[in-house]
Order: structure tokens, then sequence, then C-alpha cells
């Protein structure tokens, strides 16, 4: 599928993003292994979600998906998931697959996961590897490098472990496996990571104890079931939020935005290069913050991203690029080379396509230089499958002279069903 979009002259309107992708997984798992009934809110029916909600019905779990994108689980508790019948496809969803080898590490049967070709390609060692210290038996090509991997649950030992890089993914996979342990599990960061998982084990009465930069969970008790709103998807947001940020006379409103601290680099990084964003009717729903998020037009100006800038915005750094073509001045990202290893080579893909436009912007081993502002032209562009880039280039194409083709665009769906019919709700208000 193409998606064709033209310059446009600016974006006004107020909306709401789907909900947050990784609550979303978060609360499916969480959900299945408590006692008592979970009710999810505003739960994204993305591609990327349905997978871990097929993974853990083929568990076991009875995962009910209504209409009004509500989730109803009835929790199996920690130790009522089933053998599966069958290989767990985890399609293009790297925080599926690294979170659920957590989870099944501890279980007390078989089970094999595997994913997509681009899942394929992705790096599985930097989960296998403290698994395994914990007990956990999983096997993998390239020994657990890659994909497939097969799991055999074991009875597993609490783990004291100093996270190489801040990874959330990493961090989830070893909470899940502490809760089938007899004693406490101590996990330190380099970094702070999203910290959705500590949130959510919170509000499910999980015995953890969160002091920066160390969080300890005491295995072997029971999660209880919770009614969790999950409020929408900054990363999601963003798009809309650079998007008025660089185009003349704008101004919107996105209602009811996660803005936890861990995720809000967007907003920050934005802020410091000029942006107009305020945080409006700020509260906290289901140990979450969210707020309304203001954005009016301003003139950008590039900026320094530095590798403790980069676990607060991974996701959003081909939107960075973007923006930054038209800042005044020149904008570094370092310290990104985490980039490399997502859906898709992700320095290489928004330089290649943000060239083809007209940008000028040269590729670093671990990030990219811009010089702006530059003026933007219409261009045939590869998304590489992967949701961000196509939806960077969305961004990018609302600015360039011309018609801009962004090809295979339904991978958009893999994170934002309906970003399509949103943007062209602002462009038309």
């Amino acid at each position: 599928m193409k998606l064709v979009l033209e310059k446009t002259s600016k974006l006004t309107g107020n909306i709401f993003v789907p909900g947050d992708k990784s609550i979303s997984h978060r609360s499916l798992i969480l959900g299945s292994i408590a006692r008592g009934e979970t009710r999810i809110s505003n739960f994204l029916n993305s591609l990327d979600c349905l997978k871990t909600l097929e993974c853990m019905q083929a568990l076991g779990a009875e995962v009910e998906l209504c209409k009004d994108n509500s989730v109803k689980i009835k929790g199996k508790g920690l130790y009522g998931l089933q053998e599966p019948k069958d290989i767990l496809d985890v399609g293009n969803s790297g925080t599926t697959i690294r979170l659920l080898a957590g989870l099944l590490s501890g279980q007390d049967f078989y089970s094999v996961l595997n994913g997509d070709a681009s899942i394929r390609k992705r790096p599985m060692k930097r989960v296998v590897e403290p698994l395994r210290l914990m007990g956990a038996d999983i096997w993998g090509r390239k020994d657990g490098q890659f994909t497939p991997l097969s799991v055999k649950g074991n009875k597993l030992n609490p783990l004291h472990y100093t996270l190489p890089v801040a990874s959330a993914q990493v961090k989830t996979a070893l909470l899940l496996a502490g809760l089938y342990t007899k004693g406490e599990t101590v996990i330190k960061e380099p970094l702070p990571a999203r910290d959705h998982t500590e949130r959510m084990l919170e509000i499910m009465q999980a015995d953890i104890k969160i002091s920066p930069p160390e969080i300890k969970l005491m295995g072997g008790k029971e999660l209880r079931g919770a009614d969790i709103f999950i409020p929408g998807d900054i990363s999601s947001a963003a798009y809309f939020i650079a998007a008025a940020s660089i185009l003349k006379d704008s101004q919107i409103t996105i209602k009811q935005a996660g803005v936890n601290p861990t995720r809000t680099g967007i907003i920050e990084m934005l802020n410091k290069m000029g942006a107009k964003i305020d945080i409006l009717n700020y509260q906290i729903k289901s140990n979450e913050p969210q707020a309304d998020l203001m954005i009016e037009y301003s003139k950008l100006k590039g900026v320094e991203i530095k590798k403790e800038n980069i676990p607060f915005l991974i996701d959003e750094l081909p939107l960075i690029a973007v923006a930054a073509t038209q800042a005044q001045g020149k904008t570094v990202v370092s310290g990104a080379r985490e980039l490399r290893v997502k859906e898709t080579d992700r320095i290489k893909a928004i330089v290649s396509e943000l060239k083809k436009m007209g940008a000028d912007i040269k590729e670093k081993e671990d990030g990219f230089i811009v010089e702006g502002p530059s003026k933007l032209k219409g261009a045939v562009c590869e998304s590489y499958n992967d949701h961000r880039i196509a939806m960077s280039l969305a961004v990018a194409a609302l600015l360039a002279e011309g018609k801009t083709v962004i090809k295979n665009s339904e991978c958009i769906d893999i994170s934002f069903p309906g970003f399509k019919k949103i943007l062209q709700n602002l462009i038309n208000f």
C-alpha cells in the first residue's frame, strides 16, 4: 500500500491518539498471570499488541478484546499458564518476544518463540544471557543470538544484575522471570529506561521496591488483577507534536497523552529546539501520568543530542531528523547505535530517504548530522516496512513541495492504526 501526501499549510484541531503500545503489551502479560480479573481501557488494537494477545491466549489465558478497545482478562495466577500447542508467533514485535522470553523461562513447560523476517535478524542475546544466569534453558540460532528461541521452563534463581545498556525490554524480561524465583532479584540501570512495568507491578501488589538506579523484586508473590486505563501513546503523539511545531500557523491539542517522565524526551528535546508545547490538565491515572498537550508553530534551532539523552527518545530519533531539517543550524545525534538494530537500520533509512527529499543530512556510525533549514521536495520514498520511518516521512511530506509517495505504508498499523485519518482531520479542520 502507498501513502500519498502533498504539502499542507498548517495543522489545527483537537485529537486523541491510540493507547500506549508499551503499556498495552505489559497489561496483557501481567493481567494474564495475576489472580482475579483485569480490565484494560483504551488498549492499543495494533498488529504488535494483537500478537501479544494471541500469544497469551495460546498460553491458556482467558483474554477477551471488546469492540470499544477494552480488554477483559480472567487471570490464571503465576502458575496457571499452559504449554502452547504450536510455535508462538510474535510477528514484528520485538517487545513481545523479549518479554515472553522472560515470562516463559519460569514456566514448567516447553515453548518456541519466532516472528517475521525482521524479528529473525534482531539481537536476542542481550535478554537470553541474563536469563541463562537465572537458570533458564533457552536455545536459539548462533547460541541464542537470533530466533527462533526454544525455552524449556525451569526453576529460576534470583539475580543481581547491572544492565550493560539501558533497556526497558531486558529489564522487564528479568522482572517477569524474577516473579518465579525464591528470593530477591535486583536490577541496576546505567540510565533510566521506561518504567511502565514497575508502575504496573506496583498497582498489581507485587513485592517491589524502586530506588533508582535499583529495582528490587521479591519472587513468589501472586499478583492481583486491576483496572488499568492506558493513556495515549506519546510516541504516536510525537509525529503530530513535531508536525505542528514546524508547519507555520499550526495549533493543535492532543488529549490524554501519556507523559511518563521516562518517555517525554521528545517533548524536552523539541522544547530545547525552541518548540512551544504546553502541558495542561496533568493527572495520574492507573499509576501513569497523563496530560493534554497544546502545540503551536515555532522557529526551531539545531541541538546536540548525546548518548545520555538517547534512552528517553530512542523511538523518536528519525522524527527528530525531520524536525532538524527545518531548524536553524546544525543538529548532531550521537550514541544512538541501537537504531541500527530496530525493525530496520533506522540511521541508514532516515538519512537515505531525507536525502531524496533534499535534506542536508549525513550518516554517522552512531547517529546523524543535519544542517538546516532545508527546502524539501516530494519524492518516492521507502518505508523499509518500519512504522517509525513511514510516519516520520509522512511528517516530512507535509513540508515538501509537490507529491510524496511512501511505499509499503501498511506497516504503520504495527503501532498506529488510524494514523492517516487523524492526520487528515488536522489538515482539513
